[in-house]
């Protein structure tokens, strides 16, 4: 038997890649809205309300808006956007993260899916200040740098141009202000105090996406070594089948010192590293933004709301 699954923002990169995962797949029957309709409220509603799921992959005041067309049916509503990542009511939907964290997703009619730099970032820090080594008040800093896929069809469209601009074929750093849109869910998901230092990267390749954060261990309540923050991470992403901890550097991983942010393009699972040394560890996430970074995750979370095997399609 089939569940019926409608995408509101079908034609947006999220949707697309939802979509492709969902091929071959003969438990889902994908509900199309007509393309001169697909912004008409009254037919929104419509999709929305007969849909067992549905996908939101819309900017933020469109993602609200389709959650009041929702109104009180029975809908079960994955929402891609930023709009209720912080919302205590909606399950957040990062089931690597813990056992509650899973179980509420199970159980929820409205997860939202994590950011592509917050879901690197909190696979470091939340495992941290779970396990008490890392203090809610720590002064965490975060360096990421992704695929230009993660900038929008305006900048997509740009980057793939014959008439590129000459700045486009370096790394250009953004969020200067420090006041990127993913940075209230990085704080409240992860346990922190105080915002992070998050300094973003959109770099000349389509999909990919590394999240570094440094850890001195100066600063910590008590020394601890890199094998015992590997211990920590390894412990916690022990059974887990989409998160890896790899062994530590020099086991036959990053035996050239360096670590490519688009390994793992086009992929739906993550990958932790922790490097560096006793005073200054260097951990690393990596995972394609497109992927485990949204449209995966999001797929990954249906499967869990359906009680099947939730790397179905991934």
């Amino acid at each position: 038997m089939s569940v019926k699954v409608y995408i509101d923002g079908q034609e947006g990169t999220t949707g697309l890649k939802i979509l492709e995962r969902f091929k071959g797949r003969t438990d889902i029957e994908i509900m199309k809205i007509s393309e001169e309709k697909r912004k008409d409220n009254d037919e929104r509603k419509k999709f929305i309300q007969s849909s067992d799921f549905t996908f939101l992959c819309l900017p933020d005041a469109a993602a609200r808006e389709a959650v009041e067309l929702a109104g009180d049916s029975k809908v079960r509503i994955i929402d891609a956007s930023t709009a209720h990542r912080t919302n205590p009511g909606w399950a957040y939907g990062f089931p690597e993260l813990s056992k509650q964290h899973r179980e509420k997703i199970k159980a929820s009619s409205r997860v939202a899916v994590p950011g592509c730099y917050a879901s690197g970032f909190i696979s470091l820090v939340y495992p941290l200040v779970k396990a008490g080594v890392m203090p809610t008040d720590y002064p965490v800093v975060a360096h990421a740098i992704s695929g230009y896929s993660g900038a929008g069809k305006k900048a997509i469209a740009v980057y793939e141009s014959e008439d590129k601009p000459q700045e486009y074929n370096s790394p250009r750093q953004y969020a200067l202000s420090q006041a990127h849109k993913h940075l209230p869910e990085m704080m409240k998901i992860s346990g922190l105090a105080y915002e992070p230092v998050f300094n973003p990267y959109i770099c000349d390749f389509f999909s990919g996406m590394t999240v570094t954060v440094p850890l001195i261990t100066r600063l910590l309540d008590k020394k601890y070594t890199v094998g015992d923050v590997h211990k920590v991470f390894s412990e916690h992403y022990a059974d887990e089948k989409m998160v890896k901890v790899t062994p530590m550097m020099g086991e036959g991983v990053l035996t050239d010192s360096f670590l490519a942010a688009n390994t793992l393009s086009g992929r739906s699972n993550m990958e932790i590293f922790v490097c560096g040394n006793d005073d200054r560890i260097v951990l690393c996430s990596r995972l394609d933004n497109l992927g485990k970074g949204a449209s995966s995750a999001a797929v990954q979370c249906l499967n869990i709301m359906m009680d099947i095997d939730e790397q179905t399609g991934l």
